[in-house]
């Protein structure tokens, strides 16, 4: 499932096709993907500028002129596509239209977003601008890790007393927000801390250093367009390339990467998740 870092990169893919342009016309091709879309979103989405882009968590928020928000979320293999070439930027001309293309955005400003989704775990949703801190999916989020308020104290706070491993407290988006199994292991790797140290056995150093480190891997992970290892694909179709960059994520039975490690990367399950880790150096 694409994580901060490949949504955030669809986001700017997005936003010079359709931050202050028209939905000329929105077309809905089936009735739901993980759940049923909203009533009339065709409808409703038709003729509406789109404000901003905006992304919270794993999610993309469009705000429309019309006082709703647009909800979107991939799924595992969701991908949001631009074509056409109205600004003289977007590389690839109209495709034909493919059997997973379930929602098509038909810009005034004479680009297409088609959202493609062949196993249909994405989802979309309509609500009120004005109220969407109300969204069930929203509500329940902690910060954001590349925002003010995750800092140092408030991980500190947040970690200092849970029982539970540290890799599971930083995956739980009550406590942050848009972390994923990949970022999670590489920034662990990058602090030298295991997996399944509980969050409080740890240092006050410790936790708190993870913050900037936390924040260098998603930046760094952003710069390269994000992770590509299965479905995820760029707005303009292109891969990801973070995941040449990888020290511990799916490298297991190969040698750690640290300058004076002679350990190898190994692997256990973490609630049914994989972790990556180099048990010589991560403590």
């Amino acid at each position: 499932m694409p994580e901060l870092p490949e949504v955030e990169t669809v986001r700017r893919g997005l936003a010079p096709a359709m931050e202050g342009a028209v939905i000329a016309k929105a077309s809905v091709n089936r009735p739901d993907l993980r759940w049923p879309f909203p009533e009339r979103m065709a409808e409703r989405l038709t003729g509406a500028t789109v404000l901003q882009l905006r992304r919270r968590s794993k999610y993309i928020l469009a705000d429309l002129s019309t006082g709703e928000t647009l909800l979107i979320h991939l799924g595992m293999s969701g991908r949001m596509l631009v074509t056409g070439d109205p600004l003289g930027q977007f590389v690839h001309d109209h495709q034909p239209a493919q059997k997973h293309d379930h929602v098509v955005f038909d810009m005034e400003n004479g680009a297409w977003i088609t959202f493609n989704d062949p196993r249909r775990f994405g989802a979309m949703d309509l609500m009120e601008t004005a109220r969407q801190a109300e969204h069930p999916l929203l509500t329940v989020l902690g910060p954001e890790p590349l925002g003010n308020t995750f800092d140092e104290s408030y991980l500190y706070e947040r970690l200092k007393d849970r029982k539970t491993p540290i890799k599971s407290a930083l995956l739980d988006q009550k406590n942050v927000a848009g972390l994923g199994n990949i970022y999670v292991c590489e920034a662990l790797y990058r602090c030298r801390i295991h997996p399944a140290r509980k969050a409080a056995n740890l240092s006050k150093a410790r936790i708190t250093g993870l913050v900037p480190v936390i924040r260098d891997v998603l930046t760094d992970a952003i710069a390269a367009g994000g992770s590509s290892l299965k479905d995820f694909r760029q707005a303009d179709g292109e891969l990801g390339y973070f995941q040449y960059s990888f020290d511990v994520y799916g490298r297991e039975g190969d040698p750690c990467r640290r300058a004076g490690c002679d350990g190898t990367i190994a692997r256990i399950v973490q609630s049914g998740r994989s972790s990556f880790y180099c048990p010589q150096c991560q403590r």
